[in-house]
């Protein structure tokens, strides 16, 4: 199983009752608890940051992330994971093709895209791996046309051996119904969000385990 750690610091320091000057240290403590847990992905959406502020925060999670297993990806900021070594870039819909972005990077520089429909599953399906959503309803994306199970299993058959993550809306609960469609995993924000109280070590080594073993049995089950 693949599992992807999308940051909202905004989000984040809501839930845990911190106020917005401690929002870069909450995503930091929130995504050093994602390593030791060892998620995979680590993908750094802060759309409001500025260029400096970004690409620090993305250099500094980038080093704290080497020699362990979790890779950074920047959210359509190419040239943002370029500067601040991050280990790829994470393309939106509309953005650059997975094609483009090959010609500008290194060899071995991952690159994932988030899709909507089937037909943009099978337009990208050069990327090392897609995102598919919105499956679910969730607080992020509210007013938009859900995937649901059905649309994500055509999404996954569109990928055609793309490895393909589910997001929105998933929780341990869904992780059966995640594994059914073929998809590889989930990317997630809400699901590795803590509330007030829980320390975010131990909250995520929880957490990840529940996932993949809710994720690992269904795919075992005949």
């Amino acid at each position: 199983m693949t599992i992807c750690l999308v940051t909202d610091r905004r989000r984040l320091g809501a839930a845990i009752g911190a106020p917005p000057s401690a929002w870069i240290e909450a995503l930091h403590a929130q995504v050093e608890a994602a390593v030791e847990a060892g998620v995979d992905f680590v993908q750094i959406r802060e759309p409001d940051l500025e260029t400096a502020e970004l690409s620090a925060l993305v250099r500094s999670i980038a080093i704290k992330c080497r020699a362990t297993i979790t890779k950074v990806l920047v959210n359509d900021r190419l040239d943002v994971a370029l500067a601040a070594n991050a280990a790829g870039v994470h393309l939106k819909e509309a953005s650059f093709s997975p094609e483009q972005v090959r010609r500008l990077t290194p060899a071995g520089f991952l690159i994932g895209c988030s899709v909507h429909t089937p037909l943009t599953a099978a337009a990208r399906r050069s990327a090392d791996f897609l995102v598919a959503g919105t499956v679910l309803p969730t607080v992020s994306k509210r007013a938009t046309d859900y995937l649901e199970w059905k649309g994500l299993e055509k999404v996954v058959d569109a990928a055609r051996g793309t490895p393909v993550l589910g997001i929105g809306g998933l929780d341990v609960a869904s992780m059966p119904k995640v594994a059914a469609t073929g998809a590889a995993g989930v990317a997630a924000v809400g699901a590795f969000i803590p509330t007030v109280g829980q320390g975010p070590s131990q909250f995520m080594q929880n957490r990840v385990k529940e996932l993949r073993f809710a994720f690992d049995s269904a795919r075992r089950d005949p």
